[in-house]
């Protein structure tokens, strides 16, 4: 008899993503998918896409997705897992319709869901369910997720990691890194979201205090200096969308920035824990428009990485993978977590997160 494999009875993984567009032709159609049902006309959506058409019409989260697979599949192999992984997006080319149907096309039947974000909140998790849902509906898949990871150690060590590269450029361009500021930057969501979030879990903002907690005392730890300038770490947003008057969470980087600077800040670290990759929102929020505030203020500007590829944190997913297929099989792993912060569900409450604007719209991996 053939020994169970750790993933068993899962026979197939699917990172599921975002999405972004490749060129620019592609623009304003992927974000025709991202607005669909808001009635926002394309002369609007041409302005929303300046973003991506700085950067010739082309977003970096593919690009980061296709590496990240191909370190899961490495790490993959150096466990001896032979399980494949399919790759799907929400808005974008490989659509996650077209992936699963592709799954179950190739003979899989029991399938496990990585999301490529990490946090409890309707935009960053029960979204993703619903799109699994409805991905999934038409076909002979059974289909789960692992649970909400940021507060995973491996997700926070290479923060840690990110963060002490940034405070070496700093130094290395003549600043003073122990007088540096830590800004914890995520994606800004509207003020009733991040309520909802709380209902069955600590919460969005929660969570991420944590993580920035947990990343600011190790990296004190490690380098033996206050790196928050004796006060706790900053979390600030970007990306705020929607109605000027409906309530976002805030403070805005930028704010912060000038608030900081003008508080006698020196030199800032940008962190952004919000996000597994690159997205455009890093990569234009942050490295495009923080940038040029802090340049404006003065102000020593280092912007670190992202999870990305690092090897604690590939490293981390698969242990999630691994966890939850174990949990399938009835087990009782040991769930890692940093001290004191909240094991994320991999089966949510219906109410987890609720959508506040179709609460009835069914979504997998709930109760």
């Amino acid at each position: 008899m053939s020994p169970v494999s750790q993933l068993e009875p899962y026979d197939a993984v699917v990172l599921v993503s975002f999405g972004g567009p490749e060129k620019p032709e592609d623009v304003v159609p992927f974000l025709r998918n991202v607005t669909r049902g808001r009635g926002i006309p394309d002369e609007r959506l041409e302005v929303v896409g300046e973003h991506y058409y700085l950067f010739g019409g082309r977003s970096p989260i593919n690009d980061q997705c296709r590496a990240l697979i191909a370190a899961l599949e490495k790490e993959f192999a150096d466990r001896g897992l032979e399980t494949p992984i399919y790759w799907g997006n929400r808005n974008w080319e490989p659509y996650l319709t077209d992936t699963l149907q592709q799954a179950g096309a190739d003979g899989h039947r029991r399938v496990l869901a990585i999301t490529t974000s990490a946090y409890p909140s309707y935009s960053s998790c029960r979204q993703y369910r619903e799109n699994l849902y409805d991905a999934g509906h038409d076909t002979s898949l059974s289909i789960d997720r692992i649970r909400q990871y940021a507060d995973h150690p491996g997700f926070v060590t290479a923060s840690v990691d990110a963060v002490r590269a940034g405070l070496a450029q700093l130094g290395a361009e003549g600043h003073d890194p122990a007088s540096a500021r830590l800004v914890y930057v995520t994606h800004s969501i509207p003020s009733p979201m991040a309520e909802a979030s709380a209902r069955a879990t600590r919460g969005y903002e929660s969570w991420h205090r944590a993580v920035a907690d947990e990343v600011t005392r190790q990296v004190a730890a490690a380098t033996g200096v206050d790196y928050a300038g004796g006060h706790d770490s900053d979390l600030v947003y970007c990306s705020r969308s929607g109605a000027p008057g409906q309530p976002w969470l805030e403070p805005d980087i930028n704010d912060r920035l000038r608030e900081s600077a003008a508080d006698g800040t020196k030199a800032v670290v940008v962190v952004p824990i919000g996000f597994i990759s690159d997205h455009m929102e890093v990569i234009y929020d942050l490295d495009t428009e923080a940038a040029e505030t802090a340049r404006e203020l003065g102000l020593g500007f280092a912007r670190a990485a992202t999870a990305g590829t690092h090897p604690a944190f590939v490293a981390a997913l698969v242990d999630l993978v691994e966890e939850r297929a174990a949990i399938a099989r009835g087990e009782q792993p040991e769930q890692a977590v940093i001290p004191g912060a909240e094991i994320g569900a991999v089966v949510c409450p219906v109410d987890c997160c609720l959508n506040l604007r179709q609460p009835d719209r069914p979504a997998l991996c709930q109760r």
